[in-house]
């Protein structure tokens, strides 16, 4: 039995690790929910601190992002603006997992600013 210890631990290089997380995920065919989820995590990223402020995604499922949204008028402005946060989600890295947006009235998850 060798040991890797010394010079010839130096001369082996190491394995990149770069992709695993992507590989292992698309090993158990779950690369669209995968994706779906990185746009849960990174949603006020992703959508900037406009809507991020009165929003905040909370769940994906089957190619809808799930949003909750703090008050009925709010809500209804991002009704409106559906096709606009859309277009910024489908321009980031595996945005195109998410077909649709549905926005829930209520606070799941919505922080207020302490007044």
């Amino acid at each position: 039995m060798t040991s890797l210890r010394g010079p010839e631990r130096m001369r082996s290089r190491p394995t990149p690790i770069n992709g695993i997380v992507e590989r292992l995920v698309a090993s158990f065919g779950l690369t669209e929910r995968y994706h779906g989820w990185l746009m849960v995590s990174r949603w006020a990223e992703i959508v900037g601190e406009y809507y991020a402020r009165k929003s905040r995604a909370f769940r994906y499922d089957d190619g809808v992002l799930y949003v909750a949204v703090e008050d009925p008028s709010w809500r209804q402005m991002m009704a409106l603006d559906t096709e606009k946060i859309l277009k910024i989600i489908h321009a980031c890295p595996h945005g195109r997992a998410v077909k649709t947006l549905r926005l829930v009235h209520g606070e799941k998850g919505i922080r207020r600013d302490a007044d």
